[in-house]
């Protein structure tokens, strides 16, 4: 056990050895993320269609199922879910469930018969920034629009009021950046596990690694731990620039962070990993990790929301680790999401990391056959 300890550890320090004496690599480690993480911070915009709501009418009257219907009847809104208390309401909202909430208080129509002023409230999610903009706007014309319509007939003015949970200034930056520092790591570890087998073949040196006293699990995981722990040390880099630099509280849990990360990154090795070992040179492992991050980052919620995708890609979704890898970073981040809902989304990322390490351990030792 010792020996093959030592044995590993040999190997990890050659490979960062051989990954800082590489120009190529250091500019790729350093410079790329952070050049990146600035300019994507301003650079990027995004779009959403559809909206899921979440409903509580307190009033239950004529007036406000008349209210009711303009959003159920308006092609923006999606599913709407009906919910008995508040806490079902906070729910549904801290979960993404939904993106917009809607409060009708008991007093809406007797208001509106008395012809004084009343208000309905909006809830928004503001972790995604665009999407509680868009969707804020969409509700406060549609109620706008019934006030015009009554206000003929009964002159009493209903005022929506708009309240945008998690990010109250909706500023666009925290939702960008707190992704962005995903993206990045994802992009970081996938080229150095992609490219370490490959570059030993192309090198010269694989051989002399299939001779040496390394068995083909001690080679793995000297080839995983070195990215793992740069994309560790990048990511906590990142987030301390996101913080400092950009002035975005850390709402959660450090450790939780960092573990999400760590099982994030573990799983995403395990798919840069089968990408080099099928590969004989770095331009192919390179196309292979563009094949594989374009529609990961697609299908991850980064573009566009899952939920407006068709239904075989959402449950397409379910497979890929980029997609809870982004949604636990955010909620972490901004939310605090705390221990049991980073364990449901940690559990199909931990399975993940156990699938794609065991394809990229199988592929190896067929290889090497």
């Amino acid at each position: 056990m010792i020996d093959s300890l030592r044995r590993i550890f040999a190997l990890i320090k050659k490979e960062f050895i051989t990954t800082w004496m590489d120009k190529k690599s250091r500019a790729m480690i350093i410079a790329l993320p952070l050049l990146q993480l600035f300019v994507f911070a301003n650079a990027i915009t995004m779009e959403v269609k559809n909206i899921d709501v979440v409903l509580i009418d307190r009033d239950n009257s004529v007036e406000s199922r008349e209210l009711i219907s303009r959003f159920e009847n308006s092609p923006r809104f999606r599913k709407f879910y009906y919910a008995q208390n508040e806490k079902e309401f906070k729910s549904k909202i801290d979960n993404q469930k939904v993106q917009i909430g809607l409060y009708i208080n008991n007093d809406f129509s007797n208001s509106v018969k008395a012809q004084t002023p009343v208000n309905v409230l909006i809830v928004v999610d503001g972790r995604q920034t665009n999407s509680a903009s868009i969707a804020g706007s969409y509700a406060s014309q549609i109620i706008s629009g019934y006030n015009t319509e009554i206000s003929k007939n009964k002159g009493v003015t209903i005022t929506p009021v708009v309240r945008n949970w998690y990010n109250p200034n909706l500023e666009y930056r925290w939702y960008l950046l707190t992704v962005i520092v995903a993206m990045l790591a994802l992009v970081i570890t996938l080229l150095l596990t992609a490219l370490s087998i490959a570059r030993e073949r192309e090198m010269g040196t694989f051989d002399q690694l299939i001779v040496s006293p390394l068995s083909s699990v001690e080679i793995l995981a000297g080839k995983t731990i070195p990215p793992l722990i740069i994309a560790m040390c990048l990511t906590c880099f990142m987030v301390l620039c996101v913080v400092t630099f950009f002035k975005i509280q850390f709402m959660g849990s450090i450790t939780l962070f960092l573990l999400a990360v760590f099982v994030s990154l573990l799983s995403i090795v395990g798919v840069g990993l089968f990408i080099s070992s099928i590969c004989k040179t770095q331009q192919q492992a390179i196309l292979g990790v563009i094949t594989f991050q374009m529609p990961a980052v697609l299908l991850s919620g980064f573009i566009s929301p899952i939920e407006d995708m068709p239904v075989a890609l959402q449950y397409l979704t379910y497979l890929n680790p980029v997609r809870f890898f982004m949604l636990l970073s955010r909620n972490i981040f901004l939310k605090g999401m705390g221990f049991q809902d980073v364990m449901i989304n940690l559990i199909p990322l931990a399975l993940i990391a156990c699938i794609t390490l065991s394809l990229a351990s199988w592929t190896f030792k067929r290889k090497l056959d």
